[in-house]
Parts: structure tokens; C-alpha cells; sequence
């Protein structure tokens, strides 16, 4: 009888409920790391805690494993933390509030973290049971991945014994993960001065879009609440005379923003215009964005009148015209595989304040010099304003390795299991793969994972029978790598 039809997934689902009661979001992990220290610590296992919190555990072979090569299962272990605009929880402190449907497992007004507590949680659960067969194990799980890949780039790679790595940060059920795109933050930021401005002070929101993660769903065409601010104050600005006070949008450089908010000064004779003006661009952009985003909302909300500091004039026309002018979204489908993006950008977080304007932007592409194009034409872009550019958090892409013994046993697993072979896949996302094939050259990886939906928000939700049968899968194959 196959391994898969005697073990019960009910330690997985333990510990993902355990994990999502550490609040752990990017920036936030020394919590959730010290958790997994303890953990070793409690089950007699070796433990590596490094300076950035990296946690690296190992298991010694099952009787029969000794002279197998070594496997490492690899995730992180930050969460990214949206919410529903008028939730009240606190990504700091709060534990996350788990439902389900019977069918999906999901947060109750923010993001799940299934990307990627759930494959801590499977690593947890396999280093716990005595009767899993496996080679050598280590379980890698690092810091502040949707932050930049921070853990993996600072990570150092000649700890590790294994040359099999597993990554399970996928999140598509049926497919084995070959490779994926690099990436990098641009980061805009415009010089800004201000004048005294007199007039009626008005909040207009874009909000109500469906975001999703800039790389996994870029192609998807969805609405980005940065993107349609720029086309929103050249409307404004085509029509009326006033001035910004305030401005800003998103929260992740890897989330497609859902909302962002314009203060501006109005003469109090324009208000029932601007917000005819606002109705018409709602109803067009309803229409342009109907199958993904039907339910964008421009409100307008009037303040008082009075006098307040807003942009002068010369930092108010490039405001609008670098928001305006940025490119968003797919750059560049690969010619060479299939519905694959191979070149993309998602500003993602949008703020202004007394010194400046700031944007920055997620760029992803599989091809080096299309990142590095892509870029450059956002620094030009940004240069010619009079502001600065810096790039930061920049990764490899993870190459597609044609001779991988490792792809090919699970592909032979997955065959028997389910009577097909499953898809193998290049993705636009970024994996931590790229980095630590970048330090061990010779490493033969893959990247697996049950089904989520719509991660990166607050909609997101993880697929319970979907997780029984990469368990299942996971299992199997860690038996059949002798």
C-alpha cells in the first residue's frame, strides 16, 4: 500500500494553524523564526539560527537512507499582510482569524499567508514523524522573502549538505515549477516644494480594485489602483485648477495596488463638477476593467475650506506626469514558451511628504537584459523629472536546468499517484531558487505546492483537499529518493 493512503495530513493543518497565530508578515519574523528554533529544540533536532533569523533544521536519514543524497525542503516564512480596507486587525500582534467553507481555508478580512506558511508547515510536519522514509533532510526556511528575497540572498549557502532542494512555494496543484523570472525595486523619488493654497479641501479614493500578486497575476490584466491615480489627476488636471496635499497608494512593491487616495484643493464652486468628472471616469473604467475589476469606487469626500500647503506648481506637473507616464503591467510575453510574461513592473507603493515624492515598483523579468531595459526606462523616466532612482533587492532568474534527475523521480511519483505526469512550468514570480543555485552551482531543485487563490490579498484562500494531495505527493517523493 502507498505511503500516501496511510498518512493523514492533520499535522500540516496543526501546524499551519499554529504558524498563523505568530504574526509573522515581512519584517516581523523573529517570532515566528525563534518558533521553529524551539521546535528543533523540542523534537532533538540540529538547529541553525543565523543573524537574519534564517532557521536551517536536520534530520537524520530513515534506516535504509544512509547513503542517499541529501534533500533539502525549502519555503519562507514572512507572510505578505493586506486587509479589507475597514478591517481593525493588526498585522503586529493579532493572530489571524482562520475560517473555512468546508472546501477552502481563508483569513477572515486579510491575507492567509498560505504563501507560505504551508510549507513550513509541511516541513514541520515531516520532521515530526517517525514514520515518513526519507534521505538526509534539512529544512531551510528564510526571512522576509516578499520583501526582496532578503533571507535567501543573505543566507550562507556552504552550510548545506544537500544538493536536492524542494521548494514548495508554488501555488498550483498538478505542476512542478523549472524556473522563473529575476527581479528588482526601482525606486522613484521626485524632489517636491510647496506653496500656501486656498480652496476646499476634498478626498478623492480609487478603491474597491482586486489586486493579486505582480507576478503570478500580472497577466491577468487586472486594474492597479497607482497606475489609475496618474490617469486620474490628468483628468483633474485637463479640467480644473487645483492643488495636491496629499497622495498615496499601495502597500507592497509585490501586490497590485487595490486603493489609493489624492488630497486636493478645489475652488468650492467645482465640487459638484469634479465629482461629475469622477462618475465618468468610474463608468469608464468599470467598462475597460469589466471581468476583472467591475467594482472600482471613486469617492469624493468634501472637507472644509480653508488654507493648507500644496505642491507648487512646477512639482505638481511632474507628479502627475510621472504617475501619469509609468509604465504598469506585462512590458514583454516570451517568444519562446508559451504564455509566459517575460518582462513586467507593478509600482506598488506610492507616498509623498514634505521632501519628496516616492515610488517604487516591483520589475520582473526572465531575461537579464529585459529587466535591466525595463529599468533603465523607468530611471530615465524619472531622471529627466530632476529625481533619483535606486535599485534595490535585486535577484537572479532561476534558469531551467535540462538534466534534473530530481524533476524527473517526482515527475515519475506523480505519474503513478495520479495516472498522468504532472506540468512542468516557468513562472513569471520570483522563487528563491535563482539565489541559492547562484551559490551552489551543482544544486538540482524544483518547486511544488497545493493550490491558493488569489494570494497577496485579502481574498486569498488555500484549497484543503488540494494540500491532502501534495502531502500525499511530498511523501512519496521523499520515500522514492533513495
Amino acid at each position: 500500500m502507498a505511503l500516501y493512503q496511510t498518512l493523514d495530513p492533520e499535522r500540516v493543518f496543526y501546524y499551519f494553524e499554529q504558524i498563523c497565530s505568530i504574526p509573522h508578515g515581512s519584517g516581523n519574523t523573529a517570532a515566528i523564526s525563534n518558533y521553529l528554533a524551539e521546535f528543533a529544540s523540542s523534537h532533538g533536532l540540529f538547529c541553525l539560527q543565523d543573524d537574519m533569523g534564517n532557521i536551517l533544521i536536520r534530520k537524520a536519514p530513515s534506516a535504509g537512507y544512509e547513503n542517499a543524497p541529501g534533500v533539502i525542503l525549502q519555503g519562507h516564512m514572512d507572510m505578505v499582510c493586506e486587509k479589507r480596507p475597514e478591517s481593525s486587525h493588526d498585522f503586529l500582534k493579532d493572530p489571524l482569524d482562520l475560517q473555512t467553507d468546508g472546501t477552502y481555508l481563508f483569513a477572515k478580512d486579510t491575507t492567509l499567508g498560505g504563501d507560505d506558511g504551508i510549507a513550513v508547515a509541511y516541513a514541520l510536519a515531516v520532521l515530526e514523524s517517525d514514520t515518513i522514509p526519507h534521505p538526509p533532510l534539512e529544512v531551510l526556511v528564510t526571512v522576509d522573502e516578499e520583501i526582496g528575497l532578503l533571507g535567501a540572498e543573505g543566507f550562507d549557502c556552504s552550510v548545506l549538505q544537500g544538493r536536492r532542494l524542494i521548494n514548495i512555494d508554488s501555488e498550483a496543484e498538478g505542476s512542478i515549477w523549472v524556473s522563473c523570472a529575476g527581479g528588482l525595486v526601482g525606486t522613484s523619488t521626485l524632489p517636491v516644494t510647496w506653496t500656501d493654497g486656498e480652496g476646499l479641501k476634498i478626498k478623492v479614493r480609487l478603491e474597491g480594485l482586486t489586486g493579486g500578486h505582480s507576478g503570478a497575476e500580472i497577466d491577468k490584466i487586472r486594474a492597479s489602483a497607482v497606475n489609475l491615480m496618474g490617469r486620474l489627476l490628468y483628468r483633474l488636471d485637463e479640467k480644473f485648477d487645483f492643488g495636491i496635499w496629499a497622495l498615496a497608494g499601495g502597500s507592497k512593491d509585490n501586490a497590485i495596488p487595490i486603493s489609493s487616495e489624492a488630497g486636493i484643493l478645489i475652488r468650492q464652486d467645482d465640487l459638484d463638477e469634479v465629482k461629475s468628472c469622477m462618475e465618468t471616469l468610474q463608468c469608464e473604467l468599470r467598462e475597460e476593467y469589466a471581468g476583472s475589476d467591475e467594482d472600482i469606487r471613486i469617492t469624493v469626500d468634501a472637507g472644509e475650506t480653508g488654507t493648507c500647503k500644496v505642491l507648487a506648481p512646477n512639482s505638481h506637473s511632474k507628479v502627475i506626469f510621472l504617475l501619469h507616464q509609468i509604465p504598469y503591467g506585462v512590458n514583454k510575453m516570451s517568444g519562446t514558451v508559451a504564455g509566459l510574461v517575460e518582462t513586467s513592473d507593478n509600482p506598488g507603493i506610492l507616498t509623498l511628504d514634505e521632501q519628496e515624492l516616492s515610488l517604487a515598483t516591483s520589475i520582473r523579468s526572465s531575461i537579464n537584459s529585459g529587466k535591466k531595459a525595463l529599468s533603465d526606462r523607468i530611471a530615465h523616466l524619472t531622471m529627466m523629472l530632476g529625481g533619483e532612482y535606486e535599485i534595490s533587492g535585486e535577484y537572479p532568474a532561476w534558469a531551467y536546468r535540462s538534466d534534473s534527475p530530481l524533476r524527473e523521480k517526482m515527475a515519475e511519483v506523480f505519474e503513478r499517484l495520479y495516472g498522468h505526469r504532472p506540468a512542468e512550468v516557468a513562472i513569471h514570480a520570483g522563487l528563491e531558487c535563482g539565489l541559492f543555485y547562484r551559490q551552489m552551482p551543482d544544486l538540482d531543485c524544483v518547486s511544488i505546492g497545493p493550490d491558493i487563490l488569489d494570494i497577496h490579498t485579502f481574498s486569498e484562500r488555500l484549497d484543503l483537499a488540494s494540500v491532502k494531495r501534495v502531502w500525499d505527493f511530498l511523501v512519496e517523493s521523499l520515500a522514492a529518493l533513495h
